[in-house]
């Protein structure tokens, strides 16, 4: 993986979870493009998408946007296959990866990741057969690079390492606010990978868009720098800053946001000592802090037999954080209008196994009840 992790590599990677939407809730396809174009022309190669992305809209979208306009050496694709969210059985498991094929029309797959490994589902991966599975098609030339992405604790990691010595990348949640966080562990995970000659791919780098409007006291932390340079920036430069990274991918959902990251990322040099020591008082600021960390990536609702929207929830209980003007019923009505409220909770658990962050959700949900009057 060494041509991988050379010092000129171009860092940023163009992540296709967060995509831009049309009014009817489709993809936004023209502006998908336009990014793509800017993207590519800057230098970039790397997109990341997965089977389960906009159920399978994020992929069909990376088919029109550039494999269906780009010769096939002008990018490289990662995307991943979900052996428990979307999948009942191991042909169905098996089956996202022909389907993948289909509709990336990428022909092959630069990298592919088992996605999203957590305690409570990392079984799956063996009870389908998968890790021999994805060998399998590495064989027949229809992968590259083996690896997965990974959302628990430190001791599975490694625990994955040393049983899967085949697989060559990890796939970690790293960025200024979880790098120390217990519950992300971002750090040590990243040293883990180090220590096994494994390189890394960054998601949630701005973390699902919160570093990018961070609270106002980390806003201040970073104003007061007088550093003409957007919250969005501060994020991706303390990733791309790290070492054994390939890659550090953003979520972009506009081409203000491509610009600004590309922007960023123009002729780039890793973070001074100044810089880390303005992260570090973020940092100290954000623990202190009781606000929701939710990404909103919505694997909780997938299989939330009341419908409630979780994420929508914690985002206006948020909003609400130190503002007494701020209309707290008027907006969880809108949230959850024709949809399940947090007091229709019958903690099954459902979306606490599924949360990469492992926040306590039925806990902060019976919190939310108080909006609701």
């Amino acid at each position: 993986m060494s041509e991988y992790l050379g010092k000129d590599t171009f860092k940023l990677g163009f992540g296709l979870m967060r995509l831009p939407k049309n009014p009817d809730g489709t993809i936004d396809i023209p502006q998908v493009c336009q990014m793509t174009d800017r993207f590519i022309a800057a230098g970039g190669t790397y997109f990341d998408t997965a089977y389960v992305y906009d159920d399978g809209a994020s992929e069909a979208a990376f088919k029109a946007a550039v494999a269906d306009r780009y010769p096939r050496d002008a990018y490289t694709l990662a995307t991943k296959l979900n052996a428990w969210l979307q999948a009942h059985d191991e042909q169905s498991a098996k089956q996202q990866f022909f389907t993948s094929l289909e509709r990336t029309g990428a022909g092959y797959f630069d990298y592919y990741l088992l996605h999203a490994l957590q305690r409570n589902n990392y079984d799956k991966y063996d009870e389908y057969h998968i890790w021999d599975f994805v060998k399998e098609q590495k064989a027949k030339g229809l992968i590259k690079h083996l690896g997965f992405s990974f959302h628990a604790d430190p001791e599975l990691l490694e625990e994955l390492l040393d049983k899967h010595p085949e697989m060559e990348f990890v796939q970690l949640q790293i960025n200024y606010a979880d790098w120390d966080n217990p519950g992300v562990a971002a750090r040590r995970n990243l040293e883990i990978c180090r220590a096994h000659g494994k390189p890394v791919t960054v998601m949630e780098t701005i973390k699902g868009g919160i570093l990018a409007d961070p609270i106002p006291e980390v806003k201040a932390v970073f104003d007061a720098t007088g550093i003409d340079r957007s919250y969005s920036a501060w994020a991706l430069r303390f990733v791309a800053s790290q070492d054994y990274i390939i890659t550090a991918l953003s979520g972009m959902s506009n081409l203000a946001q491509m610009e600004d990251n590309l922007k960023t990322m123009k002729d780039f040099a890793p973070m001074t000592e100044d810089e880390l020591a303005v992260i570090r008082k973020a940092q100290a600021v954000l623990d202190a802090d009781q606000s929701i960390p939710c990404t909103g990536c919505r694997y909780c609702t997938e299989g939330c037999p009341m419908s409630i929207p979780i994420p929508d929830i914690f985002t206006v209980a948020n909003r609400r954080k130190g503002s007494p003007h701020f209309r707290t019923v008027r907006e969880y009505n809108i949230v959850t209008q024709g949809k399940g409220k947090a007091s229709d909770c019958v903690q099954c658990g459902q979306c606490e196994g599924a949360c990469p962050q492992h926040l306590p959700i039925i806990s902060l949900l019976e919190k939310a009840r108080g909006m609701e009057s």
